[in-house]
């Protein structure tokens, strides 16, 4: 398939638009479907995804505007991939939205946008680039000049998104995980599985197993279940290697069981306890477990960075990873990827995104990092009075101005340990505070350019400008809870790759209505403070 670029529609005089009546047409202009089709419409970068396509003379693409378009739109109306191609053919709303009103029949088809998502992700695979995300980066940064959005100030925020997978006790994951490496070798070598294995493929075992033989012991059960799976691993020899029915089997059974004495048993917390990457369920192996906030999650997390501005907001860019993924890593790896900027960015974030690291790498990237709380032990208020040099090596002088007798840096702890004249400290205003260790001839204390920084960040947080700024980085925690509400988090496709396309379709989704709002006159329903 050749890839053909789509010059959007012009009305021709068979249009269907030209049929409807005067008062149909004004209808039409406005709905959403006109600043769809006007504004986002012609926005969207087909080239881009020229390289999905063969550059052989052959059949042209369908239009990638209009799947683009048609994904937006898609997730607006909770619509399937089916839903979406027989609305497309019967709703003039959608064929004006995409500039399809005067084609004689309408581009989609069934496999049209599985087939798209198939290409992207693939590329992505074979490339590590991801067009979808860029494409959604520039879609919302040009929302976001259409509202008057100068992205100088930002706010970020992550949420936990749960995989569409059971929860699985460790017999259920064991089970599960011979039972799919069985039912695949039942396919073509069925006559010489073990007698003992071939229940495994029947449909109605799990039930049997799992629930209907709890009068057995629970250890002769999981006995049995170790036993079964030595016996499919002998069976199995290397004929299996390259199935991911074996390899999940295989990484189920190193991180569940150890063998001891040639005999199998289940790990326990003496033989290390598993961490947060171990296989949760089969169905999606790459979800992470993690506690949050006192609650178990199994799945990913996505990081939304959003930019503010006095006629609302526009959510500009996504991060989307395992769940182990912390926020800290989210901003660090955002920064490093971003461009320095000619104005300075204020990004607003809290407590979880602070650290040293972030907080010189903003600097690099011309990035003011606020965070509206910290985590970690709080730092003498004092400590913020003490001056450094530019390398945080060595202390300058103290609160009252004095300069050390000595200053000595301990790299491995990044500290310096300070000594002033005894008869300075010793009378000192600020004693009761600095607390120093007094010697005979001299006074102590030790202290380090990362407490300096924190206390001074302390001591921000309680000027009316801070507050301002927290009072904006709240607005952000309202976007997770739109966006897992309004566009159905829950019927996310398993896997991240999967799971960060279609999370990217939600966020164009919400764009775009913040978008629509804005031009109906709704944009000023949420003034933000301290907007530069």
């Amino acid at each position: 398939m050749a890839f053909k670029e789509n010059v959007y529609q012009q009305l021709s005089i068979a249009d269907s638009f030209s049929g409807l009546t005067s008062r149909e047409q004004k209808a039409l202009e406005k709905s959403w479907a006109k600043i769809f089709a006007d504004e986002l419409f012609p926005a969207i970068d087909e080239n881009r995804f020229a390289v999905l396509y063969s550059d052989q003379a052959s059949r042209p693409n369908t239009p990638v505007n209009v799947i683009i378009g048609a994904l937006i739109i898609k997730e607006m109306f909770d619509y399937s991939d089916d839903e979406m191609v027989e609305n497309l053919m019967l709703d003039l709303h959608l064929q004006y939205a995409l500039h399809t009103t005067s084609f004689e029949e309408q581009p989609l088809s069934d496999k049209t946008l599985s087939r798209f998502r198939k290409r992207c992700y693939d590329y992505e695979t074979l490339h590590n680039e991801d067009l979808y995300h860029d494409c959604v980066k520039d879609l919302s940064a040009i929302i976001a000049k259409i509202m008057g959005i100068n992205g100088r100030v930002r706010r970020m925020d992550s949420m936990m998104i749960e995989s569409n997978i059971r929860k699985l006790s460790r017999m259920e994951l064991l089970y599960t995980c011979i039972s799919k490496l069985v039912i695949l070798i039942s396919k073509t070598d069925s006559e010489n599985i073990p007698e003992q294995l071939k229940h495994y493929a029947d449909p109605n075992d799990f039930n049997q197993v799992i629930y209907h033989q709890r009068s057995t012991d629970t250890d002769d059960r999981m006995q049995t279940l170790l036993n079964d799976a030595d016996a499919l691993l002998s069976f199995c020899g290397s004929c299996y290697e390259d199935a991911t029915e074996y390899e999940l089997f295989i990484r189920c059974l190193s991180e569940q069981t150890v063998v001891e004495n040639e005999k199998r048993r289940l790990r326990t917390k003496e033989d290390g306890t598993m961490n947060s990457t171990a296989l949760q369920n089969p169905s999606d192996p790459e979800a992470t477990f993690r506690t949050k906030a006192g609650k178990n999650h199994r799945g990913y997390a996505a990081n939304l960075e959003e930019s503010v501005g006095k006629n609302g907001s526009v959510v500009t860019d996504y991060a989307y990873e395992q769940n182990i993924h912390s926020d800290s890593q989210f901003l660090k790896e955002h920064l490093e990827q971003m461009d320095a900027p000619e104005e300075t960015v204020t990004v607003v974030a809290d407590g979880a995104y602070s650290g040293i690291e972030n907080t010189a790498l903003a600097n690099e990237k011309n990035v003011k990092l606020i965070t509206t709380s910290l985590t970690g032990r709080e730092a003498p208020d004092i400590i913020a009075d003490f001056e450094f040099n530019e390398e945080g090596t060595k202390v300058v002088r103290c609160p009252a101005g004095h300069e050390p007798k000595s200053c000595s840096y301990m790299a491995p702890s990044n500290q310096c340990q300070v000594s002033f004249p005894r008869e300075l400290c010793a009378g000192c205003p600020y004693q009761d505070q600095c607390h120093p260790k007094i010697f005979k001839k001299v006074a102590k204390i030790v202290t380090s350019k990362a407490a300096h920084d924190r206390a001074a960040i302390q001591r921000s947080m309680h000027s009316e400008e801070f507050k301002n700024y927290a009072r904006l980085r709240n607005g952000v925690e309202t976007v997770p809870s739109i966006i897992r509400n309004n566009y159905h988090l829950d019927k996310m496709p398993r896997g991240k790759q999967k799971g960060k396309f279609f999370f990217g379709c939600k966020i164009m989704a919400l764009n775009f209505k913040k978008l629509f709002n804005y031009r109906k006159g709704l944009g000023h329903y949420a003034p933000n403070p301290v907007i530069a």
